[in-house]
């Protein structure tokens, strides 16, 4: 399977889950689902395939790497490595939107609240958490802590 495809997989793939955490939360398939490790699991095979495909690629342009800026915006001009960066990025949001709902509901604040957030968090990861933790601090609702209620 190309690249291409695993992305576009990878990227449709993921927005039932986020569905199910807009629209049922709390429930039980949305549990076993979303809450669970099954997505994560999953995804980070995937992420671990394509991470280490690009870090091993015989073809790998010189001069790719983690060591600095350039070397890494050289690594990500490999599709291995764009779609491994782009897939890190979609189990990560999902984990923290996940962790969102949990501590929302925790913390009795409503879903209605939260749901922007949610957006911002699949649309902008850190964005849609900082949002969530300035919504916890003005609602009186745990503030900046990370820790449960």
């Amino acid at each position: 399977m190309t690249p291409d495809a695993v992305y576009l997989i990878a990227t449709y793939g993921i927005v039932p889950f986020w569905l199910l955490l807009a629209i049922f939360p709390y429930a039980r398939f949305t549990q076993i689902l979303v809450h669970s490790a099954l997505v994560p699991l999953v995804i980070g095979c995937v992420y671990t395939f394509y991470i280490a495909a690009a870090t091993f690629l015989e073809a790998r342009p010189d001069g790719a790497g983690f060591s600095s800026l350039a070397a890494l915006m050289i690594f990500f001009q490999m599709p291995e490595a764009a779609l491994a960066g782009w897939v890190h990025y979609l189990v990560f949001d999902l984990f923290v939107g996940a962790w969102e709902v949990r501590d929302a509901q925790r913390r009795g604040m409503s879903l209605f609240l939260v749901l922007p957030c949610l957006l911002l968090t699949f649309l902008a990861g850190p964005v849609g958490l900082l949002l969530y933790l300035v919504l916890r601090a003005l609602t009186g609702k745990g503030g900046w802590r990370l820790d449960p209620a």
